[in-house]
């Protein structure tokens, strides 16, 4: 019998990466302060602690139990009895904890950093409380509901595009200067690799701009908010065939993005200014992409994914002629460096990466021989 396929490990690869960042960030500044990698573990509790900071540690850690237990109940031959549930929680909350020693071992070469056996402790019991609930999961039977929705609903090689949607809403989370706008990374690009080439004869061969970068005219931030809603629609019609649920998941999508920045917006300048991001060319990109998903309903999978591929070629070549404002640059400055430094290596690398990953996915579906239809 044939192992059955999982989304959750592919997705708990790329959660356990995205947390070794957010641990390590800035990475730099490292050297040997003198100090033994596990002497953390018997350094007396921190004085002061937040429950901002205990909130954080715990759930930072959750998605990975959570994801590194289903991972191993999935890929077995047969449903998983109740020793098997509990060896799965127990591998994966010792996984986690592992992780997190690891990672607080590691700032202690961090000057930036400070290593805490309290937030080893809170990491590890998010771990298990993830790898908890997954087992209370299965053991509940929610977990092969899912299974069959999943056969039901979309096609049977759809994990990578289920990953893909499963992650687009986090890497809306991290601030972007256009709304729905993810992978406008070429200022930041251009920035750093001058940064790394200064001083060298290989700076001359970086391309010049004529012009400097002008900020999006309105008509055109409409098209960016239009195109950020439409891909990952069009990528969820290319698993699914009926029309009804591929309505259903496009409405999902756009409430899922609308509701996703709007939390980015009030964790980055408060919950007053939720939907400030909403200008008249947003509500008219998203009502143009509402009508846009509404009119390509009937197009064929493989015709899906072509035209999402263009649709994502267009939004990264738009996004990436415009600047990042003075007021973006700053609420940025305030996730990097604020109270937000631990979600800005997951949040920025999803947000930055997730569209560039998508184009590779579908550009890879599309040029297969034999698609289906």
């Amino acid at each position: 019998m044939v192992a059955r396929k999982t989304s959750a490990w592919p997705l708990a690869q790329a959660y356990a990466a995205l947390i070794v960042y957010a641990s390590l960030y800035p990475f730099s500044g490292w050297r040997d302060q003198g100090i033994a990698s596990f002497a953390f573990l018997a350094s007396p509790w921190p004085r002061y602690w937040t429950g901002f900071d205990v909130a954080a540690n715990v759930l930072g850690y959750a998605p990975l139990g959570f994801l590194l237990a289903l991972s191993v109940l999935r890929r077995g031959h047969r449903p998983a009895s109740e020793t098997g549930v509990g060896r799965a929680v127990l591998l994966a909350t010792a996984y986690g904890a592992a992780l997190s020693l690891a990672m607080e071992a590691l700032q202690t070469y961090l000057p930036a950093r400070v290593p805490s056996n309290v937030d080893f402790g809170l990491n590890a019991a998010g771990a298990g409380l993830g790898a908890g609930l997954a087992g209370a999961l299965e053991w509940a039977g929610a977990v092969d509901r899912w299974s069959r929705f999943r056969q039901r609903w979309f096609v049977e090689d759809a994990r990578g595009a289920l990953v893909l949607l499963a992650l687009w809403p986090f890497a809306l989370l991290f601030p972007a200067a256009v709304p729905l706008g993810l992978g406008q990374v070429l200022e930041r690009v251009e920035a750093a690799l001058g940064d790394w080439l200064a001083d060298t004869p290989f700076l001359e061969w970086m391309p010049v701009r004529d012009v400097e970068l002008q900020p999006l005219v309105p008509g055109v931030e409409l098209l960016c908010v239009a195109l950020g809603v439409l891909v990952p629609c069009l990528l969820a019609y290319s698993i699914m065939q009926t029309v009804g649920r591929r309505a259903l998941i496009a409405a999902l999508l756009v409430a899922l993005g609308v509701g996703a920045t709007a939390l980015s917006a009030a964790l980055s300048w408060g919950p007053v200014h939720a939907w400030a991001w909403l200008s008249l060319p947003v509500r008219l990109g998203l009502a143009v992409g509402l009508v846009l998903c509404a009119a390509l309903l009937l197009l064929p999978r493989r015709w899906c994914a072509a035209l999402g591929l263009v649709a994502l070629l267009l939004h990264l070549v738009l996004l990436n002629q415009a600047p990042a404002s003075a007021y973006f640059t700053h609420t940025l400055q305030a996730w990097e460096q604020g109270r937000f430094i631990r979600f800005h290596g997951l949040a920025q690398w999803l947000g930055w990466l997730w569209p560039y990953a998508t184009l590779a996915y579908v550009l890879a579906r599309v040029s297969r021989p034999h698609p289906a239809a």
